[in-house]
């Protein structure tokens, strides 16, 4: 029997649709496959989903299972398929009965069933919005990332039987509440700029650079105050807008470092990236492309200490993001833009 369940995988900053087909063949050996260009994490998912529906109490089919991710060009990565292709064994060895076309699944699991927290939700339930799903069955531990989207149904999930006894209509699990997100008064700082005395010059300067969107050099000895200042710089900027709050909180939540109980991103942006960093972690890319520290500074604040002991090459690296605010990262199998606009915060000593 052949069953089709739809999740996501991301590609730049957007998720795209991955229908995960699982086919459980009558005849041929006992085997269990996963095709469509699954990373490790994807192909280590056999053995998390068969040991967690064997100690919920499912079966385990004996069988030829083919799990096909589709479309199968497109590389997949991370553990957000062990749910999809959970569900997808239950209802093709007819285990469960269930109508879930207008379902988005994403989820790890442990070993016992469980859901555990994973990335990249945020674009997902913008991705079901905009493909007019009407659910998203996640992790419980992200519900709170995908209840700020409107116009969908977020399923909080504790554990696969929980989701089982849901899609059979024995007792259904309370969409989650949606969140309403306020920006105005739900911002604070650890460092105020009305909190620091003296330095008028230099706050001056400052202040001019927040109301023009201008890039600041500090010089000067150690201890007169350039890293405070550029701590404290962000607490004179504007606040953040809906729009740039939800981009920003998008990139932090494909890396997996938003905070599950506010998951939304509400101040702007404070990056100090040392100056042994370099240039893929400043500017992004590996393997799979992955936004770097500047991306992670979008619409907030990159502040490089120690600005000349940077090397040269990473420093050179800079001059088209800070002139374009988008950063390209190519790559053989394509090219991926990540949003980078952001103000820089160069400090340096006088040179000796």
């Amino acid at each position: 029997m052949l069953a089709k369940v739809i999740s996501g995988a991301t590609v730049g900053l957007d998720s795209v649709p991955i229908e995960v087909e699982v086919d459980i063949a009558s005849q041929g050996l006992p085997a269990f496959n996963i095709v469509g260009l699954p990373d490790k994490a994807v192909e280590e998912s056999k053995e998390r989903v068969r040991s967690a529906l064997k100690n919920v109490g499912a079966d385990f089919p004996v069988k030829r299972i083919t799990v096909n991710l589709a479309p199968a060009d497109l590389p997949k990565e991370g553990p957000a398929y062990d749910l999809p292709i959970a569900i997808g064994i239950l209802i093709a060895s007819g285990q469960l009965s269930a109508d879930i076309s207008d379902s988005i699944f994403a989820g790890e699991l442990s070993l016992d069933g469980n859901l555990r927290a994973t990335s990249g939700i945020l674009p997902l339930a913008l991705l079901a919005r905009n493909k007019n799903f009407r659910r998203i069955f996640i992790p419980s531990r992200n519900a709170k990332e995908a209840a700020v989207v409107e116009g969908l149904a977020t399923i909080p999930v504790e554990n696969v039987i929980d989701l089982f006894h849901h899609l059979s209509g024995n007792k259904k699990i309370p969409p989650h509440p949606k969140i309403n997100i306020d920006l105005e008064n739900s911002v604070s700082y650890d460092f105020d700029m009305k909190e620091i005395r003296g330095q008028e010059m230099a706050k001056r300067a400052l202040e001019i650079a927040a109301a023009g969107g201008h890039n600041v050099l500090l010089k000067g000895p150690p201890g007169a105050g350039k890293t405070l200042l550029a701590r404290a710089f962000p607490s004179i900027l504007p606040k953040l807008t809906l729009n740039e709050a939800l981009e920003v909180t998008k990139i932090y939540s494909i890396l997996g470092q938003v905070d599950p109980t506010d998951p939304i991103v509400r101040s702007r942006p404070f990056r100090t990236p040392h100056h042994s960093a370099s240039a893929i972690g400043l500017i992004g890319g590996g393997t799979h492309p992955k936004p770097g520290e500047i991306s992670l500074a979008n619409r907030g604040v990159l502040f490089l200490d120690e600005f000349p002991e940077f090397p040269r090459h990473v420093l050179e690296s800079l001059r088209g993001p800070l002139e374009d605010g988008v950063v390209t990262v190519s790559r053989a199998s394509g090219s991926l833009s990540f949003p980078a606009k952001f103000t820089l915060i160069a400090a340096s000593n006088p040179c000796p």
